[in-house]
Protein backbone atom coordinates (compact mmCIF):
# COMPACT_ATOMS: atom_id res chain seq x y z
CA UNK A 1 0.00 0.00 0.00
CA UNK A 2 1.20 3.51 -0.78
CA UNK A 3 1.02 5.55 2.43
CA UNK A 4 2.76 8.69 1.17
CA UNK A 5 1.04 11.52 -0.71
CA UNK A 6 -1.90 9.19 -1.33
CA UNK A 7 -5.51 8.52 -0.37
CA UNK A 8 -4.41 6.38 2.59
CA UNK A 9 -5.78 7.60 5.95
CA UNK A 10 -4.28 6.97 9.38
CA UNK A 11 -6.65 7.33 12.33
CA UNK A 12 -5.46 8.33 15.80
CA UNK A 13 -7.67 7.92 18.85
CA UNK A 14 -6.74 10.70 21.26
CA UNK A 15 -5.54 14.19 20.46
CA UNK A 16 -3.06 14.89 23.26
CA UNK A 17 0.65 15.63 23.23
CA UNK A 18 1.64 12.09 22.23
CA UNK A 19 -0.54 12.35 19.15
CA UNK A 20 0.84 15.82 18.39
CA UNK A 21 4.42 14.50 18.42
CA UNK A 22 3.36 11.53 16.27
CA UNK A 23 1.89 14.01 13.77
CA UNK A 24 5.32 15.61 13.38
CA UNK A 25 6.36 12.34 11.75
CA UNK A 26 3.25 11.92 9.58
CA UNK A 27 3.72 15.45 8.26
CA UNK A 28 7.33 14.68 7.31
CA UNK A 29 6.09 11.74 5.24
CA UNK A 30 2.89 13.38 3.96
CA UNK A 31 0.58 10.77 5.49
CA UNK A 32 -3.06 11.86 5.74
CA UNK A 33 -4.25 11.80 9.36
CA UNK A 34 -7.60 11.82 11.13
CA UNK A 35 -7.81 12.46 14.88
CA UNK A 36 -10.67 11.84 17.33
CA UNK A 37 -10.68 13.62 20.69
CA UNK A 38 -13.26 14.88 23.16
CA UNK A 39 -11.84 18.41 23.35
CA UNK A 40 -11.97 21.21 20.81
CA UNK A 41 -8.66 22.39 22.27
CA UNK A 42 -6.79 19.11 21.77
CA UNK A 43 -3.09 19.70 20.93
CA UNK A 44 -3.46 17.53 17.80
CA UNK A 45 -6.11 19.73 16.23
CA UNK A 46 -3.67 22.13 14.57
CA UNK A 47 -1.49 19.41 13.03
CA UNK A 48 -3.82 16.73 11.63
CA UNK A 49 -5.61 16.74 8.27
CA UNK A 50 -9.05 16.01 9.74
CA UNK A 51 -10.22 16.51 13.33
CA UNK A 52 -13.33 14.91 14.83
CA UNK A 53 -14.74 15.73 18.25
CA UNK A 54 -16.16 12.80 20.21
CA UNK A 55 -16.07 10.51 23.24
CA UNK A 56 -13.31 7.89 23.00
CA UNK A 57 -15.27 5.56 25.27
CA UNK A 58 -18.48 5.69 23.21
CA UNK A 59 -18.93 2.63 20.97
CA UNK A 60 -20.70 4.34 18.06
CA UNK A 61 -18.34 7.32 18.04
CA UNK A 62 -15.20 5.17 17.90
CA UNK A 63 -16.72 2.69 15.42
CA UNK A 64 -17.90 5.40 13.01
CA UNK A 65 -14.54 7.17 13.22
CA UNK A 66 -12.69 3.93 12.54
CA UNK A 67 -14.73 3.32 9.37
CA UNK A 68 -13.24 6.51 7.89
CA UNK A 69 -9.62 5.28 8.01
CA UNK A 70 -7.40 2.45 6.75
CA UNK A 71 -5.25 1.93 9.85
CA UNK A 72 -6.23 2.92 13.38
CA UNK A 73 -3.90 3.53 16.32
CA UNK A 74 -4.21 5.31 19.67
CA UNK A 75 -2.22 7.56 21.96
CA UNK A 76 -4.27 6.75 25.06
CA UNK A 77 -5.52 3.39 26.36
CA UNK A 78 -8.90 4.62 27.59
CA UNK A 79 -10.85 3.89 24.42
CA UNK A 80 -13.82 1.65 23.58
CA UNK A 81 -12.30 -1.78 22.94
CA UNK A 82 -15.56 -3.35 21.72
CA UNK A 83 -15.59 -0.84 18.86
CA UNK A 84 -11.99 -1.69 17.98
CA UNK A 85 -12.88 -5.39 17.92
CA UNK A 86 -15.81 -4.75 15.60
CA UNK A 87 -13.61 -2.71 13.25
CA UNK A 88 -11.02 -5.49 13.10
CA UNK A 89 -13.74 -7.92 12.00
CA UNK A 90 -14.44 -5.55 9.11
CA UNK A 91 -10.77 -5.55 8.06
CA UNK A 92 -9.82 -2.18 9.53
CA UNK A 93 -6.26 -2.60 10.80
CA UNK A 94 -5.99 -1.69 14.49
CA UNK A 95 -2.53 -1.48 16.04
CA UNK A 96 -1.93 -2.42 18.77
CA UNK A 97 -4.84 -4.85 18.52
CA UNK A 98 -7.98 -4.94 20.64
CA UNK A 99 -6.70 -8.21 22.14
CA UNK A 100 -3.47 -6.56 23.28
CA UNK A 101 -5.37 -3.59 24.69
CA UNK A 102 -7.82 -5.83 26.60
CA UNK A 103 -4.89 -7.34 28.49
CA UNK A 104 -3.43 -3.92 29.31
CA UNK A 105 -6.30 -1.46 29.82
CA UNK A 106 -7.31 -2.93 33.20
CA UNK A 107 -4.36 -3.06 35.63
CA UNK A 108 -5.78 -6.09 37.46
CA UNK A 109 -6.06 -8.02 34.19
CA UNK A 110 -2.58 -6.82 33.24
CA UNK A 111 -1.09 -8.13 36.50
CA UNK A 112 -2.82 -11.50 36.08
CA UNK A 113 -1.38 -11.64 32.57
CA UNK A 114 2.12 -11.38 34.04
CA UNK A 115 1.41 -14.21 36.45
CA UNK A 116 0.04 -16.43 33.66
CA UNK A 117 3.13 -15.79 31.51
CA UNK A 118 5.67 -16.15 34.34
CA UNK A 119 6.77 -12.54 34.05
CA UNK A 120 8.29 -11.26 37.32
CA UNK A 121 6.10 -8.64 39.01
CA UNK A 122 5.31 -7.43 42.53
CA UNK A 123 2.80 -9.52 44.55
CA UNK A 124 -0.71 -8.04 44.55
CA UNK A 125 -4.31 -8.52 45.62
CA UNK A 126 -7.34 -7.65 43.53
CA UNK A 127 -10.46 -5.97 44.94
CA UNK A 128 -13.81 -5.22 43.36
CA UNK A 129 -14.20 -2.17 45.62
CA UNK A 130 -11.74 -0.11 47.66
CA UNK A 131 -14.03 -0.59 50.66
CA UNK A 132 -12.97 -4.27 50.78
CA UNK A 133 -9.35 -3.33 51.51
CA UNK A 134 -9.91 -2.40 55.16
CA UNK A 135 -11.52 -5.78 55.82
CA UNK A 136 -8.55 -7.51 54.20
CA UNK A 137 -6.17 -5.58 56.48
CA UNK A 138 -8.24 -6.42 59.60
CA UNK A 139 -8.39 -10.10 58.66
CA UNK A 140 -4.66 -10.33 58.01
CA UNK A 141 -5.07 -10.92 54.29
CA UNK A 142 -3.28 -7.71 53.39
CA UNK A 143 -0.20 -6.19 54.98
CA UNK A 144 0.68 -2.51 55.25
CA UNK A 145 2.32 -0.70 53.52
CA UNK A 146 1.18 -1.26 49.94
CA UNK A 147 0.52 0.64 46.74
CA UNK A 148 -3.14 1.18 45.85
CA UNK A 149 -3.90 1.42 42.13
CA UNK A 150 -7.20 2.01 40.42
CA UNK A 151 -7.76 -0.81 37.93
CA UNK A 152 -8.80 1.61 35.20
CA UNK A 153 -8.49 5.22 34.08
CA UNK A 154 -5.33 6.07 36.01
CA UNK A 155 -2.71 8.28 34.33
CA UNK A 156 0.23 10.56 35.19
CA UNK A 157 0.22 9.61 38.86
CA UNK A 158 -3.57 9.76 39.19
CA UNK A 159 -5.15 6.56 40.44
CA UNK A 160 -2.03 5.58 42.43
CA UNK A 161 -1.42 6.04 46.16
CA UNK A 162 1.02 4.60 48.69
CA UNK A 163 -1.01 3.36 51.70
CA UNK A 164 1.05 3.23 54.88
CA UNK A 165 -1.75 3.43 57.45
CA UNK A 166 -5.48 2.79 57.44
CA UNK A 167 -6.02 6.54 57.49
CA UNK A 168 -4.51 6.67 53.99
CA UNK A 169 -7.55 4.73 52.74
CA UNK A 170 -9.78 7.74 53.33
CA UNK A 171 -10.98 9.37 50.15
CA UNK A 172 -10.08 6.49 47.83
CA UNK A 173 -12.76 5.95 45.18
CA UNK A 174 -14.78 2.79 45.75
CA UNK A 175 -13.88 1.18 42.45
CA UNK A 176 -12.08 -1.92 41.19
CA UNK A 177 -8.46 -1.74 42.27
CA UNK A 178 -5.32 -3.65 43.19
CA UNK A 179 -3.15 -3.49 46.30
CA UNK A 180 0.46 -4.14 45.35
CA UNK A 181 3.30 -4.96 47.72
CA UNK A 182 5.52 -1.91 48.23
CA UNK A 183 8.85 -2.97 46.75
CA UNK A 184 12.14 -1.54 48.07
CA UNK A 185 14.01 -0.66 44.89
CA UNK A 186 17.20 0.99 43.70
CA UNK A 187 15.86 2.35 40.44
CA UNK A 188 12.78 2.65 38.29
CA UNK A 189 13.69 1.67 34.74
CA UNK A 190 11.95 1.47 31.38
CA UNK A 191 12.58 -0.19 28.04
CA UNK A 192 10.65 0.63 24.87
CA UNK A 193 10.16 -2.31 22.52
CA UNK A 194 9.09 -1.79 18.91
CA UNK A 195 7.52 -4.54 16.80
CA UNK A 196 6.20 -4.20 13.25
CA UNK A 197 3.44 -6.20 11.58
CA UNK A 198 5.94 -8.67 10.10
CA UNK A 199 7.43 -9.37 13.54
CA UNK A 200 10.67 -7.38 13.32
CA UNK A 201 11.59 -6.34 16.87
CA UNK A 202 13.97 -3.71 18.25
CA UNK A 203 14.53 -2.24 21.71
CA UNK A 204 15.70 1.15 22.83
CA UNK A 205 18.41 1.49 25.51
CA UNK A 206 17.30 1.12 29.13
CA UNK A 207 16.36 4.45 30.72
CA UNK A 208 16.29 5.46 34.36
CA UNK A 209 13.38 7.47 35.75
CA UNK A 210 13.38 9.88 38.67
CA UNK A 211 9.94 10.65 40.11
CA UNK A 212 8.44 13.65 41.91
CA UNK A 213 7.77 12.44 45.49
CA UNK A 214 4.36 14.13 45.78
CA UNK A 215 2.85 14.04 42.30
CA UNK A 216 4.14 10.52 41.48
CA UNK A 217 5.10 11.84 38.05
CA UNK A 218 8.37 11.37 36.21
CA UNK A 219 10.60 14.43 36.67
CA UNK A 220 13.66 13.16 34.78
CA UNK A 221 14.26 10.42 32.24
CA UNK A 222 17.96 9.55 31.93
CA UNK A 223 19.41 7.70 28.95
CA UNK A 224 21.40 5.56 29.25
CA UNK A 225 20.39 4.35 32.71
CA UNK A 226 23.23 4.56 35.22
CA UNK A 227 23.22 0.83 35.98
CA UNK A 228 25.48 -2.18 35.59
CA UNK A 229 25.59 -3.70 32.09
CA UNK A 230 24.35 -7.06 33.42
CA UNK A 231 21.31 -5.40 34.98
CA UNK A 232 20.63 -3.51 31.75
CA UNK A 233 20.76 -6.76 29.78
CA UNK A 234 18.37 -8.40 32.24
CA UNK A 235 15.94 -5.50 31.83
CA UNK A 236 16.18 -5.74 28.02
CA UNK A 237 15.56 -9.51 28.12
CA UNK A 238 12.50 -9.18 30.35
CA UNK A 239 11.10 -6.37 28.18
CA UNK A 240 11.44 -8.61 25.13
CA UNK A 241 9.67 -11.43 26.98
CA UNK A 242 6.81 -9.07 27.86
CA UNK A 243 6.61 -7.89 24.26
CA UNK A 244 6.48 -11.45 22.96
CA UNK A 245 3.73 -12.36 25.43
CA UNK A 246 1.52 -9.45 24.38
CA UNK A 247 2.31 -10.01 20.68
CA UNK A 248 1.76 -6.30 20.14
CA UNK A 249 2.34 -4.21 17.01
CA UNK A 250 3.71 -0.72 17.54
CA UNK A 251 5.51 0.41 20.66
CA UNK A 252 5.37 -1.15 24.11
CA UNK A 253 6.90 0.81 26.99
CA UNK A 254 7.79 -1.60 29.81
CA UNK A 255 8.25 0.07 33.20
CA UNK A 256 10.27 -1.92 35.74
CA UNK A 257 11.75 -1.87 39.23
CA UNK A 258 15.39 -2.76 39.90
CA UNK A 259 15.28 -4.26 43.41
CA UNK A 260 17.98 -4.04 46.07
CA UNK A 261 19.11 -7.51 44.92
CA UNK A 262 19.22 -6.42 41.26
CA UNK A 263 16.16 -8.44 40.34
CA UNK A 264 13.90 -6.89 37.69
CA UNK A 265 10.14 -6.70 38.35
CA UNK A 266 7.68 -5.44 35.75
CA UNK A 267 5.54 -2.60 37.08
CA UNK A 268 3.24 -1.88 34.14
CA UNK A 269 3.24 -1.31 30.39
CA UNK A 270 1.90 1.22 27.92
CA UNK A 271 1.11 0.10 24.32
CA UNK A 272 2.01 3.40 22.66
CA UNK A 273 4.66 6.13 22.62
CA UNK A 274 5.55 6.94 26.20
CA UNK A 275 6.99 9.67 28.41
CA UNK A 276 10.10 7.55 28.93
CA UNK A 277 10.88 7.85 25.20
CA UNK A 278 10.49 11.59 24.60
CA UNK A 279 14.26 12.11 24.69
CA UNK A 280 14.58 9.97 21.54
CA UNK A 281 13.42 12.90 19.39
CA UNK A 282 16.78 14.56 19.92
CA UNK A 283 19.04 11.80 21.25
CA UNK A 284 18.28 8.75 19.04
CA UNK A 285 18.73 7.90 15.39
CA UNK A 286 15.01 7.09 15.22
CA UNK A 287 12.53 8.80 17.53
CA UNK A 288 9.94 6.66 19.28
CA UNK A 289 7.22 8.43 17.29
CA UNK A 290 8.76 7.67 13.92
CA UNK A 291 9.33 4.09 15.12
CA UNK A 292 5.69 3.67 16.12
CA UNK A 293 4.66 4.85 12.68
CA UNK A 294 7.12 2.48 10.97
CA UNK A 295 5.84 -0.42 13.08
CA UNK A 296 2.09 0.02 12.52
CA UNK A 297 2.59 0.59 8.76
CA UNK A 298 4.88 -2.46 8.54
CA UNK A 299 7.85 -0.43 7.37
CA UNK A 300 11.44 -1.40 8.28
CA UNK A 301 12.22 -0.40 11.86
CA UNK A 302 14.78 2.33 12.35
CA UNK A 303 18.00 2.25 14.37
CA UNK A 304 17.37 2.59 18.10
CA UNK A 305 20.88 3.47 19.25
CA UNK A 306 21.48 6.82 20.92
CA UNK A 307 23.60 9.44 19.16
CA UNK A 308 24.33 11.22 22.46
CA UNK A 309 23.32 10.99 26.10
CA UNK A 310 19.83 12.37 26.68
CA UNK A 311 17.89 13.68 29.66
CA UNK A 312 14.20 14.56 29.56
CA UNK A 313 12.72 17.02 32.05
CA UNK A 314 8.94 17.17 32.36
CA UNK A 315 7.37 20.63 32.41
CA UNK A 316 4.38 20.54 34.74
CA UNK A 317 2.16 23.25 36.12
CA UNK A 318 3.55 24.91 39.24
CA UNK A 319 1.70 24.54 42.51
CA UNK A 320 -0.57 27.48 43.26
CA UNK A 321 -1.07 28.34 39.61
CA UNK A 322 -4.21 27.71 37.55
CA UNK A 323 -5.39 29.52 34.44
CA UNK A 324 -3.86 30.84 31.22
CA UNK A 325 -0.33 29.46 30.97
CA UNK A 326 2.97 31.36 30.86
CA UNK A 327 6.46 29.85 30.58
CA UNK A 328 8.70 31.87 32.89
CA UNK A 329 12.43 32.00 31.97
CA UNK A 330 12.05 29.89 28.83
CA UNK A 331 14.40 32.27 26.98
CA UNK A 332 17.07 31.57 29.61
CA UNK A 333 17.05 27.81 29.08
CA UNK A 334 17.05 28.26 25.31
CA UNK A 335 20.46 29.91 25.62
CA UNK A 336 21.91 26.67 27.04
CA UNK A 337 23.71 24.30 24.67
CA UNK A 338 21.86 21.09 23.82
CA UNK A 339 18.55 22.22 25.33
CA UNK A 340 15.32 21.82 23.34
CA UNK A 341 11.90 22.72 24.81
CA UNK A 342 8.69 21.07 23.60
CA UNK A 343 5.46 22.92 24.38
CA UNK A 344 2.36 20.74 24.08
CA UNK A 345 -0.17 23.45 23.23
CA UNK A 346 -2.36 23.30 26.34
CA UNK A 347 -3.60 26.81 27.02
CA UNK A 348 -4.65 26.22 30.64
CA UNK A 349 -2.25 25.22 33.39
CA UNK A 350 -2.96 23.70 36.81
CA UNK A 351 -0.73 22.14 39.46
CA UNK A 352 1.23 19.14 38.11
CA UNK A 353 -0.51 19.14 34.72
CA UNK A 354 1.92 18.03 31.98
CA UNK A 355 2.43 21.09 29.80
CA UNK A 356 5.61 20.18 27.94
CA UNK A 357 9.07 18.73 28.29
CA UNK A 358 12.67 19.75 27.73
CA UNK A 359 15.35 17.50 26.26
CA UNK A 360 19.01 17.98 27.15
CA UNK A 361 21.63 16.21 25.01
CA UNK A 362 25.36 16.07 25.59
CA UNK A 363 28.30 13.77 24.85
CA UNK A 364 28.72 13.39 28.62
CA UNK A 365 25.81 12.01 30.68
CA UNK A 366 26.94 13.71 33.89
CA UNK A 367 27.10 17.06 32.15
CA UNK A 368 23.64 16.51 30.67
CA UNK A 369 22.27 15.70 34.14
CA UNK A 370 23.78 18.89 35.59
CA UNK A 371 22.22 20.98 32.82
CA UNK A 372 18.90 19.21 33.37
CA UNK A 373 18.97 20.23 37.02
CA UNK A 374 19.62 23.83 36.00
CA UNK A 375 16.76 23.69 33.51
CA UNK A 376 14.41 22.26 36.14
CA UNK A 377 15.30 25.03 38.59
CA UNK A 378 15.03 27.81 35.98
CA UNK A 379 11.89 27.37 33.90
CA UNK A 380 8.53 27.66 35.65
CA UNK A 381 5.07 26.87 34.26
CA UNK A 382 2.83 29.49 35.84
CA UNK A 383 -0.47 31.25 35.20
CA UNK A 384 -0.61 34.75 33.74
Amino acid sequence: MNYFSSNFKLGILGGGQLGKMLLNETRKLDIHTCVLDASDEAPCKIACNEFFKGDLLDYETVYNFGKKVNVLTFEIENVNIDALEALEKEDIKVYPSSKTLRNIQNKAVQKLFYIDHKIPTAPFSRFAYASEIEDAIDNGGLQLPFVWKSAQFGYDGNGVKVVRTKDDLKGLPSTECIAETLIPFKNELAVIVSRNVSGEVKTYPVVEMEFHPEANQVEYVICPARIDAKVAQKAQDIALKVSQAFDHVGLLAVEMFQTENDDILVNEVAPRPHNSGHHTIESSYTSQFEQHLRAILNLPLGATESKVAGIMVNLVGAEGHSGNVAYKNIETIMKMNGVTPHIYGKKQTRPFRKMGHVTIVNENLNTARQIAEEVKNTIKVISQ
